[in-house]
Order: C-alpha cells, then sequence, then structure tokens
C-alpha cells in the first residue's frame, strides 16, 4: 500500500466499493466518512488510509459490519478506540477526552525540551516576527520537520494555533529568532501536555460560532489574521487561524473575511450532519465583536465604503435572509477568536482554553 503513489488511491476505491455493497453510503460532504442510517440507529465509519474507525448507536449492526469487513477484507479489531493517529482517547460516563500527551512528550524528548522550565504562553505578546530577524539558522530542515510536527499537534491543541501557523511562515529560510519562538512554545506545551479538549452532552445541538479578524497585523505585508472557533452542541468542532490572502483597507473589511470565511466552513458542517441525520433547524449563531461588520450585514443598502467587499456582504445578507445564520455582538473580552489571531498572556489564555472546553485531566487535584 505504501509503495506506489496510485496504491492508497487504489485501495481506497476498492474499500469504498465493498462496504457500499454492505448499504452503508459514502459522504458527499466528506469522502473519507460514510454512514448508515437505519430504524435501530446510526453506523459511522471513518477512514485514514487503512486505519479505521467505527462507531454509532446501532450496536448489532456494528458487529454485522465488522463480520462483513472481516471476510472481506484482512482486519483487525482493536476494540474500543483508545489511540489513534497520535490521538488519545479517554471515555467516561460524563463525555471524551482527546489530547496528545504521548505526541507532546514524544516531541519534547526528541529536541531535548523534557526538562525545560514550562512557561505560560505560547509566544510573547506584542512581539512582531520578520524574515530578517536575526542571522539565518543553521539547521533549517530541523526547522521546518518540528514545525510540521507541531502543525499535527493543533489537532486537539487550538491554544497553540496562531504561534505554530506564524512559525510556519518562516520555514523557507528561517532565522534563529524564529527558532527562539519555536522554544518558546515547546516550553509551553511542557507546562500542560496532557491538555486536550473535552466533549460532553450539553443538552442541545446548536450551532455557533466566534469570528474575530486582527487587522494589519503583519509587520511583513500588512495582511490581517482571520481566527475563528465553530461550536455544535457546546463542543468545540472546528477552529482555523490564517493570514488573510489579500490586505485589507479597513478592520470592517478584514472581520467581514473572517466572517465569510467561518460561514463557509459552517455551511460544509452544517451540510454534513444533515448528511448523517444529525441536523438541527435552529438558525447558527454567528458572534463578532465588530459593530460595523454586524451593521453593514443587517443593512440592505451597501454604501461607497462597500464596494469593494460587496461579494462578501451579499454573501453573508444573503444567509442571513435565508434564516441559515443570525449574528450577535460579543464583548470584546468575550471574543474567543483572540487566541487564533494574536500573542496572548497567561491568564488570558487560561481563561479562553476554559471557554473552548479544553481541561487537562492528567493536573493534580
Amino acid at each position: 500500500m505504501y509503495g506506489l503513489k496510485q496504491s492508497p488511491h487504489a485501495w481506497f476505491g476498492r474499500f469504498s466499493e465493498v462496504i457500499q455493497e454492505f448499504g452503508i453510503k459514502k459522504s458527499k460532504c466528506d469522502h473519507s466518512v460514510f454512514y448508515q442510517q437505519s430504524e435501530v440507529g446510526l453506523i459511522l465509519l471513518v477512514v485514514y488510509v487503512d486505519d479505521i474507525v467505527i462507531t454509532g448507536s446501532d450496536s448489532k449492526g456494528i458487529s454485522t459490519f465488522k463480520s462483513f469487513l472481516q471476510a472481506n477484507f484482512q482486519t483487525k479489531d482493536l476494540g474500543m478506540l483508545r489511540y489513534f493517529l497520535g490521538i488519545e482517547v479517554t471515555k467516561c460516563k460524563k463525555g471524551i477526552f482527546l489530547s496528545q500527551r504521548k505526541y507532546i512528550l514524544d516531541l519534547l524528548t526528541e529536541t531535548g525540551k523534557l526538562g525545560a522550565k514550562p512557561c505560560s504562553a505560547p509566544m510573547v505578546t506584542n512581539t512582531q516576527h520578520t524574515a530578517e530577524d536575526g542571522e539565518s539558522f543553521a539547521n533549517p530542515e530541523m526547522y521546518r520537520r518540528l514545525v510540521g510536527k507541531l502543525n499535527y499537534l493543533t489537532v486537539t491543541r487550538p491554544d497553540i494555533a496562531y504561534p505554530v501557523s506564524l512559525v510556519s511562515q518562516f520555514m523557507a529560510s528561517p532565522r534563529t529568532t524564529h527558532w527562539a519562538a519555536l522554544e518558546q512554545i515547546l516550553c509551553y506545551l511542557k507546562g500542560a501536555p496532557g491538555r486536550g479538549i473535552w466533549y460532553r452532552n450539553h443538552g442541545h445541538t446548536h450551532i455557533e460560532w466566534f469570528s474575530y479578524a486582527d487587522w494589519a497585523c503583519s509587520k511583513i505585508d500588512r495582511r490581517s489574521t482571520t481566527g475563528y472557533c465553530v461550536f455544535v452542541g457546546g463542543n468545540l468542532v472546528s477552529w482555523k487561524s490564517k493570514k488573510q490572502n489579500v490586505v485589507s483597507r479597513s478592520s470592517a473589511e478584514s472581520e467581514y473575511r473572517a466572517m465569510t470565511q467561518s460561514t463557509c466552513e459552517l455551511i460544509w458542517i452544517q451540510q454534513l450532519l444533515n448528511e448523517i441525520g444529525l441536523g438541527s433547524s435552529i438558525r447558527m449563531k454567528l458572534w463578532c465583536d465588530n459593530q460595523v461588520a454586524l451593521h453593514i450585514a443587517s443593512n440592505p443598502v451597501f454604501h461607497e465604503r462597500t464596494k469593494h467587499i460587496e461579494i462578501d456582504c451579499h454573501f453573508i445578507r444573503e444567509k442571513i435572509q435565508q434564516n441559515l445564520i443570525s449574528t450577535s455582538h460579543a464583548k470584546t473580552t468575550e471574543q474567543l477568536g483572540d487566541i487564533f489571531t494574536k500573542a496572548l498572556s497567561g491568564p488570558r489564555i487560561e481563561y479562553i482554553c476554559n471557554k473552548l472546553g479544553m481541561i487537562n485531566i492528567y493536573a493534580p487535584a
């Protein structure tokens, strides 16, 4: 399977064909997700190359499907999910906890930071990095390898999404100051390697998201940074920290671009949930702390100053008129998107992590 580039594609095609004979459908929103709905319950299947996770509410159907897989492929049932692609899964009656504790400890050991002094923040506040800072780093390959590993770590650690996205911008020619920023992230991870995301039943299936943009924050090209996080049923399911593709001429424009990008993500999530039968008819709520952007969204008249972002304006307004989303103002202190767009202090990080549902089950009581 790992010998030729075509092998994974051929394997996935064969696997999809066989399991669809069982009656399981392939998701149109995410081709790695398969599902089957019946009167008894739901079966969900997630595939990553040759690693498969099966879950759902139809326990009898899952047992039958496992037997079907074993009859058609050489499979091994590893039992209840505990460890998957570096992600540790802890289950209890109250919910499910995802973390990458072992992955972090292995990373700290590899980089010689296991005995480093922990710090309270992954990046020093009010710092600006450029491509010309400091001297050239002697081992750029090691820098790129470490950034790649930290990128995978953001799967369960949204609190380092912004610092990692920042150091990723200098992979072509890293400098000594950029390596120091990487070391700061490692020292932050040393402080709480067991921190992860806690999922539990909040008693509802509402979808809401926080959208934020740090206007013209890049010292290099003055592009803004988009940050958003999406909650489904009160649980964090999606987040992003990314520099915008173009320069915004105002803070309202940068906020609108962030709102548009996060709305696209939200529509995809809603389509996926509707497809597998877990959708909700309640309007999704967008929280934004920019009053100007919210006023433009609710105003049917587009003025001269909004013509350059008129497409984004129409996109958001269309979704509001379709009763798909509703907008609300969030206080600046309650804006959870802060952590995805700028370097914050330790207490502020702890506050937002708590709001995001991030805990450390390994912390001493």
